[in-house]
């Protein structure tokens, strides 16, 4: 069977590192596999799905190299839920209530208070017609709950958390429509998935109990259910993450710096026994991709973490990577001698600052102006410029280690640190270089 996922995030909001994961995942499952990656929007929520956060999670998407091979929106497909839900209230698996949200509310309280599970009790299935006819009749409009079998267990084997069982005897009808007619997410997602052939449906583990009843409605429809696996909740610092984190979102990321290669190293493996490692290259991710290394633990998302594996990726980052990000006249000798010593791209701009100068010249100590000033009479270029002056320091003064090299890199970059100055110093320059020896050595 060819394998075909599915990313379906409602946009109601940024995606954050927890959604963009569950996407990053599906995305491997199906590219492992050289099946299909679907892109479905659920904005059945007219009320709070905006335009805006369709365009962010595409934009996210297409950062992370997720590409997807098919997109579908739930507003779309109204015609095709109706059909269905006329079927299933024909065959007597749905079936309508009056309960108010405050007389549900009262009624969990009570269960609650007994020590029971807040079951629904199926009371509107016990209203005659003529009671269902008097409440519509006074303005009562029906919400609608999905009838399940109760007769045998609800069972399947987990792609990640193995054999699953539920006693649907202690799960609630679940609603599927609201009294506007609107749709809820259980009914419309089940019907997509199986008018889109999805084979694989990989979410987080607070999908499971949805599971147990969405399997019934596949086989309510006459369908074949995919293969389900649910993973551990990917968790921050201050628990359970969600869409109010924006920090964390990836517009933020992108904005902060972090490289889309970062992200997925990190996101491929969390939670898994595999280790995070600074992958750059996706394909390597992909063939290592396996549900059967997924823990049970929640997965913890750690910022210092990424920003570790940020820097060690973008060391490994080619020039045509990152140029349209570079400072201007800043070629690929300047990348690679700089790279080594940077966190993110925008750093670059600093270093480029300190190769173009100006740069303001350090105060040194006599001694050392006069070892710099040597440093002038000496200096000549050459095919390695830096060694060819360091070797004759060496020889004529006898310095060495940081009494060697400290004194030229102030001199010559301003910085008690840097970049490695054998690769440093011909992207200054020998006029330019001799001139920051000079200024050095009288300062």
């Amino acid at each position: 069977m060819s394998v075909t996922t599915r990313f379906a995030p409602a946009p109601t909001g940024l995606l954050h590192v927890g959604n963009i994961r569950t996407a990053l995942h599906n995305w491997m499952l199906a590219r492992q596999a050289g099946g299909r990656f679907l892109l479905r929007i659920d904005d059945t929520d007219a009320a709070r799905s905006e335009e805006r956060f369709v365009a962010a999670l595409r934009e996210d998407l297409a950062w992370l190299g997720l590409d997807w091979d098919g997109e579908e929106r739930q507003s779309a497909r109204l015609a095709l839920y109706d059909a269905a839900f006329d079927r299933l209230r024909a065959a007597g698996r749905v079936y309508p209530c009056y309960e108010t949200a405050q007389e549900l509310d009262l009624r969990r309280k009570v269960l609650l208070g007994r020590g029971l599970p807040p079951i629904y009790d199926r009371a509107a299935l016990a209203l005659s017609d003529a009671e269902r006819a008097a409440k519509e009749a006074e303005g009562m409009a029906p919400h609608w709950r999905f009838l399940l079998d109760r007769a045998a267990p609800i069972a399947w084997t987990d792609g990640i958390r193995g054999a699953q069982q539920f006693d649907p005897a202690q799960l609630s009808d679940p609603v599927i429509r609201r009294a506007d007619g609107s749709w809820l997410y259980m009914l419309p997602s089940a019907l997509d998935d199986i008018a889109m052939g999805v084979t694989d449906v990989l979410r987080g583990e607070d999908h499971v109990s949805n599971t147990a009843t969405q399997l019934q409605m596949f086989t309510a429809l006459g369908a074949e259910p995919p293969r389900f696996a649910h993973e551990a909740l990917l968790v921050g610092k201050e628990g359970k993450l969600s869409k109010r984190l924006g920090s964390l979102s990836g517009a933020a990321l992108r904005e902060a710096g972090i490289e889309p290669e970062a992200v997925a190293a990190l996101l491929a493996r969390l939670g898994t026994a595999l280790p995070v490692e600074p992958i750059a290259a996706r394909e390597a991710l992909v063939a290592t991709f396996d549900l059967a290394s997924f823990g049970r633990a929640p997965a913890h998302f750690d910022e210092d973490e990424l920003a570790r594996l940020n820097a060690a990726i973008l060391h490994q980052l080619d020039f045509e990577r990152v140029a349209d990000r570079l400072p201007e006249g800043m070629g690929r000798a300047a990348w690679e001698a700089i790279r080594p010593n940077l966190a993110k791209v925008s750093e670059a701009a600093d270093w480029w600052q300190v190769v173009t100068g100006p740069i303001e010249a350090p105060v040194l100590a006599d001694e050392d102006r006069a070892y710099v000033a040597e440093a002038v009479r000496l200096l000549a270029w050459g095919p390695d410029p830096w060694h060819g002056l360091t070797e004759a320091l060496k020889a004529a003064t006898g310095r060495k280690g940081k009494a060697l090299f400290r004194p030229l890199r102030l001199a010559l970059t301003g910085r008690e640190s840097g970049p490695d100055m054998a690769a440093l110093l011909p992207l200054i320059g020998e006029a330019e270089a001799r001139a920051r020896l000079e200024r050095a050595a009288t300062t």
